[in-house]
């Protein structure tokens, strides 16, 4: 099989592409063949050195991607041959990951995909939505889970809302039955914003943007969900109600982060920060069925006219679509593996 490899941390360059064999099953494990490989952030940071240290001599990168299960280990059933399905954290802790024409992760880590969901839909998901359903599950006064109306009569900001993990949250929002606001930079942001369903925009790049979103929520928002702390934690306070959260998933643009310690006590403010990797068993397994269950409902498409646009690589070109994610390509960045 066709796969890509590192072996040596660094830029996009170290991505070869090279021939593999299949990789067999182990009990509790499905084979997938992958059509679509989704590129994150975490997958180039991971490949620079920058994330975490390098556990394996080779990797096949990427832990998002869709396609079809070709073969089974023991113990999980026969019957899942030949079922579509969505994958998530298939290179967390494991060398092989969705760059490949065929990868193995655990059977539970195979999530099914409906028909009517293209393997684009499935290979946006992973990271994205998960992290996404985190970030909206974890406030003091709001629900763990996520389903129509559990989210009903609360404010969600999302902060970044054209990137995948901001896209995932308006949508999720949305679908929970949230009020849902999104911070853009322009126009053109905006627009994509909105196609994703978000009901305001604002532009925190003119006016009192603080001002403008206390006109939408007079008693302020109840979560924010946040991809640039140090840029925004002061926009943030000036709009969120007591106890309200802020759920922070990165801190773009790397602005350092200072506390008014007194402000946050006024304000029983709960600030999360999350990761999907360490969220735990329990947080993830409830992200995948409700995430599951939002599939299902139609509540997660792509594509540009969905307010999240694609930008297609072959297999080959794997370097080229992390140097896209690196420099900050708006939308989703996605990896045609198989036909």
């Amino acid at each position: 099989m066709k796969a890509i490899v590192y072996r040596d941390t660094g830029g996009p360059d170290v991505l070869q592409l090279v021939e593999r064999d299949r990789p067999t099953p182990k009990p509790g494990e499905v084979r997938v063949r992958v059509a679509v490989s989704g590129v994150n952030p975490t997958d180039w940071q991971a490949r620079s050195g920058r994330a975490h240290r390098k556990l394996f001599p080779e990797i096949t990168p990427h832990l998002d991607g869709a396609g079809v299960v070709d073969a089974v280990g023991d113990g999980v059933d026969p019957g899942r041959v030949g079922q579509r399905v969505w994958l998530f954290m298939a290179a967390a802790g494991r060398p092989t990951g969705t760059a490949a024409e065929f990868t193995v992760v655990p059977a539970e880590q195979a999530v099914p995909l409906p028909d009517e969901a293209g393997f684009d839909v499935g290979a946006s998901l992973g990271v994205p939505a998960l992290t996404a359903h985190r970030a909206l599950t974890v406030a003091e006064d709001g629900p763990r889970r996520l389903h129509p109306g559990a989210l009903d009569g609360t404010v969600v900001l999302a902060a970044g809302g054209v990137g995948a993990v901001g896209h995932a949250v308006i949508q999720l929002a949305r679908w929970a039955g949230a009020t849902v606001i999104s911070t853009v930079s322009g126009p053109e942001k905006a627009k994509l914003a909105t196609a994703a369903g978000a009901h305001h925009t604002i532009n925190y790049r003119e006016g009192d943007p603080a001002a403008a979103i206390r006109a939408i929520a007079p008693d302020g928002v109840d979560i924010v969900a946040e991809v640039a702390l140090g840029a925004n934690l002061a926009l943030d306070l000036a709009v969120l109600r007591t106890r309200g959260t802020i759920a922070t998933y990165a801190n773009e643009g790397g602005h350092a982060v200072e506390l008014n310690v007194g402000q946050n006590l006024v304000l029983n403010t709960r600030l999360q920060f999350l990761v999907l990797f360490t969220a735990g068993p329990q947080a993830r397994a409830a992200a995948v069925e409700d995430v599951a269950a939002a599939i299902r409902d139609r509540a997660l498409p792509v594509g540009e006219e969905h307010g999240l646009p694609m930008h297609r690589f072959p297999l080959h070109r794997t370097a080229d679509a992390h140097r896209a994610v690196e420099t900050g390509a708006v939308g989703k960045v996605l990896v045609d593996v198989t036909p």
